[in-house]
C-alpha cells in the first residue's frame, strides 16, 4: 500500500507519528547537522530493504546506523580505547566510527552489505537527537535522496527525490553543516581515513595525537565511496576559471557567477551551501562548471563530493 508521503513538523507530535512510523517497519526521513537521512530500524531486515528500494541503492553498499547515545554503541560493536577517545571528542557529531560488530548484535545484514564491520553515529540535531530518544533504537539512515544523485538539505529535497516511496519526511528546515559526516575505519591497526566530510580531518588527528592511515578505494568498506556520487543530472567541470558556453558557473571567492558557494571564501559556508546550490543549478538542466576549492579543512570534502559529481557514470 502506498502511505503517499507525509510532511511532519519538528514538534512533540511530528516526532511521536515519525517515532510510531519507524517502530511499525516504515521509512521516514529526518533532519541531521549534515544531510537528511531516510531512516529505518536497523534491526527490520524488510524495512532496511525498503531503503535500498527506494533510493535504487545498490546492496553492496553499507549503511550509517544512527545512534541517540554513545553507550548504545556497545552494544552492537567492540568498543575501543581509540573510539572512546574520538566518541568523547566529536559525538553527538558528524563523525562517523566503523568497528568490529559483536556476535548476537541484531543488526540486518543489509545494513552492513555482509561486512564484519558497522558504521555508527551519534548525530547532534535536535530533531534528530529527539527522534532517536523516542524510538530508542538502531536507526539506519543514508541520505535521503536517490542513489548517486544530490545529497538533500531541505526537506524540499527529499520529497523531490523520493515523494511517494517513503512514509514521512520530518521537517525541520535546512541542515548546518551540508556534508556528510565524516568517516574513520577503526577495524585496523591505524585509524583510517573511509570518507572526508563535515568533520575536518585535521580536528581529528590532533583529538588522536596520530596521522589518520589514507584507504586505498579498492573495496567498498563505507558509504559514500563510489567513484560516481552526489551528481546532478547533467556535467559537471571542475577548477573552472569560467563558464564556457551553456555552462552554469558555481563560484566560491569574488567572483561573476550564477550561484556562488561563499563570496567570502568562507569554507564552512560553502559545505553548508553545496548540495542546495548544486539542487537549483540541477533544475535548469545545464552542464555545470566549478570554480577551485582549496583543498584543505572542509575543502577536502567538498572537493571530494565535487569529484564524484564530475566522474563518469
Amino acid at each position: 500500500m502506498d502511505l503517499g508521503t507525509a510532511r511532519l513538523t519538528a514538534d512533540t507530535a511530528g516526532i511521536a507519528k515519525a517515532s510510531a512510523l519507524l517502530a511499525a517497519g516504515h521509512l521516514v526521513s529526518f533532519p541531521t547537522e549534515t544531510v537528511y537521512g531516510l531512516g529505518a530500524d536497523a534491526r527490520n531486515g524488510t524495512a532496511v530493504a525498503q531503503v535500498f528500494a527506494a533510493k535504487g541503492r545498490p546492496s553492496f553498499n553499507p549503511l550509517i546506523v544512527h545512534l541517540a547515545r554513545t553507550e548504545m554503541a556497545q552494544t552492537y560493536v567492540h568498543w575501543s580505547d581509540t573510539a572512546e577517545v574520538l566518541a568523547t571528542a566529536f559525538w553527538p557529531g558528524p563523525l562517523t566510527l566503523v568497528l568490529p560488530l559483536k556476535d548476537g548484535h541484531g543488526l540486518s545484514k543489509l545494513v552492513t552489505a555482509g561486512l564484519d564491520t558497522v558504521a555508527l553515529r551519534v548525530p547532534a540535531h535536535t530533531t534528530a537527537q529527539d527522534l532517536l530518544t523516542a524510538f530508542d533504537g538502531p536507526v539506519a539512515a543514508p541520505s535521503a535522496n536517490p542513489s548517486g544523485r544530490i545529497s538533500p538539505t531541505t526537506a524540499d529535497h527529499v520529497i523531490a527525490g523520493l515523494s511517494g516511496k517513503i512514509a514521512a519526511v520530518l521537517d525541520d528546515g535546512p541542515c548546518a553543516v551540508g556534508l556528510e559526516s565524516t568517516i574513520v575505519g577503526l577495524n585496523k591497526a591505524q585509524p583510517t581515513l573511509l570518507r572526508a566530510g563535515g568533520l575536518p580531518r585535521e580536528a581529528i588527528e590532533a583529538a588522536l595525537g596520530q596521522p589518520l592511515a589514507l584507504s586505498n578505494g579498492d573495496d567498498i568498506t563505507a558509504p559514500g565511496q563510489l567513484s560516481s556520487h552526489y551528481a546532478p543530472a547533467g556535467t559537471v567541470r571542475l577548477n573552472a576559471s569560467k563558464a564556457q558556453e551553456n555552462e552554469l558557473f558555481l563560484g566560491f571567492g569574488k567572483m561573476i557567477c550564477d550561484l556562488n558557494l561563499s563570496a567570502s571564501g568562507d569554507l564552512t559556508e560553502a559545505a553548508a551551501n553545496l548540495f542546495d546550490h548544486l539542487h537549483q543549478l540541477d533544475a535548469k538542466a545545464r552542464p555545470i562548471a566549478v570554480a577551485p576549492i582549496p583543498d584543505h579543512g572542509l575543502g577536502q570534502a567538498i572537493n571530494d563530493r565535487l569529484r564524484r559529481a564530475a566522474a563518469p557514470r
